[in-house]
């Protein structure tokens, strides 16, 4: 596809080292963007990555051009939209409180029975991002390269996954990043804020395009892609970047005609 009306992109490891900001490359492509098609960002960071990873590297653009930006945190249970002054939050599906208990419970355990509960982390290992709990095998500020050899055939993952899935059979059990695992409602992926999308901008999932790092079978991308949505696997932003190059130049070839 080469004139898609709403291109939508993973955050960690697509348009971003893991954890990391931005670069000024991608920002100014993604404003660049949204001068001519909506665009959304959807992944299972938190709220607090979105801001600190997305929106402080947006600067003071245009709010016109802000609001072409749809930013859907947690795989869209949490949903972020410019409403002329800053980006808000529009919605939360948070999990209760005897799911968080159950869910952070039965991470801890498994992982402790499977002999993957690290002692040597970056920062806490289990997070509460209200719409969804997260497992990190090496801490929520674990360096990329450290994540990346903890598990890279994903066998620890997939292990974990297995085991944690039948203990809360009401939620969502996924392998997420390189070593973590996300916890969320039944039903909830980056499929569920694709849904969300095509109800709020009216735009069909044929119209998409989206960027993704995982979008292998079994990967946290491939919801997307199986849903229908016109997909492109990326390896790390500056893969990313170098498509979108092309894509914008099609998009502008396209508005001459």
């Amino acid at each position: 596809m080469t004139t898609p009306r709403l291109v939508a992109f993973d955050l960690d490891d697509t348009l971003a080292p893991s954890k990391s900001p931005i670069d000024d490359r991608i920002a100014r492509q993604l404003l660049a963007l949204a001068e001519t098609v909506e665009v959304a960002i959807i992944s299972g960071g938190n709220e607090e990555q979105f801001r600190s990873q997305v929106i402080s590297r947006l600067g003071d653009a245009d709010a016109t051009l802000l609001a072409r930006i749809h930013l859907m945190p947690t795989c869209g249970t949490r949903y972020l939209h410019h409403d002329g002054v800053e980006f808000a939050l529009v919605y939360a599906h948070d999990l209760s409180a005897a799911q968080k208990t159950a869910a952070l419970t039965a991470l801890e355990e498994e992982a402790q029975r499977l002999d993957i509960w690290e002692t040597e982390t970056w920062g806490p290992i289990l997070e509460d991002r209200g719409s969804q709990i997260t497992f990190s095998a090496l801490g929520q500020r674990a360096p990329h390269d450290a994540k990346k050899a903890w598990d890279p055939d994903g066998s620890k993952r997939i292990a974990l996954r297995d085991a944690v899935a039948p203990r809360v059979p009401d939620l969502e059990v996924r392998a997420g990043g390189s070593t973590s695992i996300d916890i969320t409602r039944a039903g909830i992926d980056k499929a569920y804020g694709m849904a969300e999308l095509v109800a709020r901008t009216g735009i069909p999932l044929a119209d998409m395009l989206f960027y993704g790092d995982r979008l292998d079978e079994g990967g946290n991308d491939y919801p997307v892609k199986a849903m229908g949505v016109p997909s492109i696997a990326v390896e790390g932003w500056e893969d990313t970047a170098d498509h979108l190059d092309a894509l914008l130049l099609a998009l502008r070839a396209s508005e001459a005609v």
